[in-house]
């Protein structure tokens, strides 16, 4: 029986078992180790031929098997017949399963060379791929040292901002020490300033003072002398003259009556010694070019209050405003119940002598013309309403903001009227048309605001206090494009603003619990802030004002106390408690300097005094 086994150079064959045994069983042996060791090693070498491996060992297991059974029967030729006819049978079994062994080893071998043939393609695939690796490789090297130079050239422009970012701090703090440098001079230059000034001022009250004692003495020799229009030879000497002479005697007295001097008591001196005195204290503070272009005040010396005059519940609801007229002899409040109510001052009380209505809202702001003749108020009803003193319906509604007005002003002219409004808009009104003419839109709730000759100031939420040009020609036409020439930081929210007589000084309150005062005629705008212990701003819209003397600085606090403070100084100069029971709202100085009057949301008013 031939047998085929797969080696590692071809096909293996056997002889029958018929052969002469002239090798012995151990040759047999070593050979099938041989073999044995040479499918091992090919089996290491290649694992595609595990299964042809596992025949091939079947195989051998069975023509062993054969080769013991023919020995057996070649040393016991005496066996029976039976036992020759089994090994017959088994030997064309095993002819048949090496056949069938055959065909599976050409089977197995076309196997091998499909999958030959795969291996190849797969070999030809595998180097495109290691090709392509080498070249993605190159490009990640190439890629690494891009990145690297990038690398090295983001390290060089670092340095070089950080140079110039310590060069930038180095002038900074140069830039800082020259500004407090030239703050220091400065403020040592406004420093001496004011002593010379001081010292003008001593010296022109001194030679007012002699020149009023002069004058003085001057009107009281003329008072006792007598002028006589003829000449002394003409007068009569005796008592004895005729009737004619008499009578001429007595015309001449009547005429030398008409040319002798004013009295002291009279009123044309005084009024000219109050005026002397004006225009000296207006010199004293600023240079002749100002005091000719600015107002001489009315009032020479603000009274500070130390005592309440009357306390009286003025509105049904809420008081948010009150202002004095230019007379000093009228005073309007507004509130929440939606009317303007006047008071007539007299003799340190407060008589009601009128009730403007016609607001839907509440009032937020009360301003009276330069003449007291109208009253001019904003409103919760997104208007500015305009009354005359001696009628009940108002004679102009200005409307067109969206949202509430917070503040309404007369402008400089006369016929000019300046709304500002929780809708972030500052609007210009021409009363003799009743028309908006100039429109300026702002980045912040405007509070409150003020009107200058030629300037308008408004306070806003955003701690910021803009200063308006109002000189330029406005036309018929509504115009959006506004003329902010500066900005002023303030402490906090403002809250209301207030300018003094002369218009040098602004008073802005806030809601940080601080007063501030600028000084306008400054480039540098030099402010002065004043706090006091238990002062606190009470709401969004309390207001606070100056004195007419522009000396002191009046507020109200939400604990219900006037507090007052020296504008000279700094210092407060006093404290009002005890006649308000909430947050004060609104204070208003007359601008005779003789009364205060401060108003709360609780409906109540104080006339304030020295009296």
């Amino acid at each position: 029986m031939a047998a085929v086994t797969a080696a590692a150079g071809g096909v293996v064959r056997t002889d029958s078992p018929g052969a002469p045994e002239r090798s012995g069983r151990r040759s047999s042996e070593s050979w099938k180790r041989h073999v044995v060791r040479q499918l091992k090693n090919r089996d290491r070498n290649q694992h595609m031929f595990q299964d042809l491996i596992c025949f091939y060992t079947r195989l051998l297991e069975k023509n062993s098997l054969a080769k013991g059974i023919i020995s057996s029967c070649t040393r016991r030729p005496s066996d029976s017949s039976s036992s020759v006819s089994s090994l017959l049978q088994q030997n064309d079994q095993l002819k048949k399963t090496t056949g069938e062994l055959a065909y599976r080893v050409v089977e197995l071998q076309q196997q091998i060379r499909v999958k030959e043939c795969v291996l190849q393609q797969q070999r030809v695939r595998l180097e495109e791929e290691e090709r392509l690796l080498e070249r993605a490789s190159d490009a990640r090297q190439e890629l690494n040292m891009r990145v690297e130079q990038v690398k090295q050239e983001n390290r060089a422009v670092k340095a070089k901002y950080d140079s110039l970012l310590e060069r930038q701090r180095a002038a900074e703090m140069s830039l800082r020490q020259a500004e407090d440098r030239g703050g220091h001079l400065l403020e040592d230059m406004i420093y001496s300033k004011q002593q010379a000034a001081d010292r003008m001022n001593s010296r022109n009250e001194h030679r007012s003072r002699a020149r009023a004692m002069k004058l003085q003495r001057g009107q009281q020799s003329t008072v006792r002398a007598k002028v006589d229009i003829d000449s002394p030879s003409s007068a009569p000497t005796s008592r004895s003259a005729s009737p004619k002479n008499e009578a001429c005697g007595s015309s001449e007295q009547r005429r030398t009556r008409l040319f002798r001097s004013v009295s002291l008591s009279s009123p044309r001196f005084l009024s000219s010694i109050r005026n002397m005195f004006e225009k000296r204290r207006g010199r004293s503070f600023c240079s002749l070019e100002e005091d000719s272009m600015g107002p001489v005040g009315i009032c020479l010396a603000a009274r500070v209050p130390v005592r309440a005059l009357q306390v009286l519940e003025a509105h049904e609801q809420g008081i948010n405003a009150v202002r004095f007229s230019s007379r000093s002899d009228l005073l309007a409040t507004g509130g929440t119940d939606r009317v303007i109510k006047l008071w007539e001052v007299r003799a340190g009380s407060l008589t009601h002598r009128a009730t403007l209505d016609g607001s839907t809202e509440g009032i937020t702001c009360i301003e009276f013309d330069p003449i007291g003749a109208r009253v001019l108020a904003a409103s919760y009803d997104k208007s500015a309403l305009l009354w005359r003193v001696d009628n009940s319906v108002p004679k102009l509604t200005l409307t067109g903001h969206n949202r509430k007005v917070t503040a309404a002003r007369f402008s400089s002219s006369s016929h000019q009227v300046v709304t500002g409004s929780a809708d972030r808009t500052i609007r210009l009104w021409d009363l003799q048309r009743a028309a908006c003419v100039q429109e300026v839109e702002v980045a912040s709730y405007c509070s409150d605001l003020v009107c200058s000759e030629n300037r308008i100031i408004s306070g806003h939420y955003d701690s910021k206090i803009r200063v308006w040009d109002s000189s330029s020609s406005l036309t018929c036409v509504t115009s959006r494009v506004g003329s902010c020439i500066q900005e002023l930081p303030a402490q906090g929210k403002v809250t209301s603003l207030d300018i003094s007589p002369d218009q040098r000084q602004l008073l802005s309150c806030c809601r940080d619990d601080c007063l501030q005062l600028l000084d306008l005629r400054r480039c540098s705008n030099a402010r002065v802030c004043f706090r006091a212990d238990g002062f606190k701003c009470g709401s969004d819209s309390t207001k606070a004002v100056i004195s007419p003397d522009s000396c002191f600085l009046a507020a109200g606090s939400a604990d219900g106390a006037v507090f007052i403070w020296n504008a000279t100084t700094g210092n407060l100069e006093t404290h009002l408690p005890d006649k308000h029971s909430s947050s004060i709202s609104a204070v208003s100085w007359s601008l005779s300097g003789e009364y205060l009057v401060s108003v709360d949301r609780s409906r109540w008013a104080v006339l304030w005094s020295d009296l």
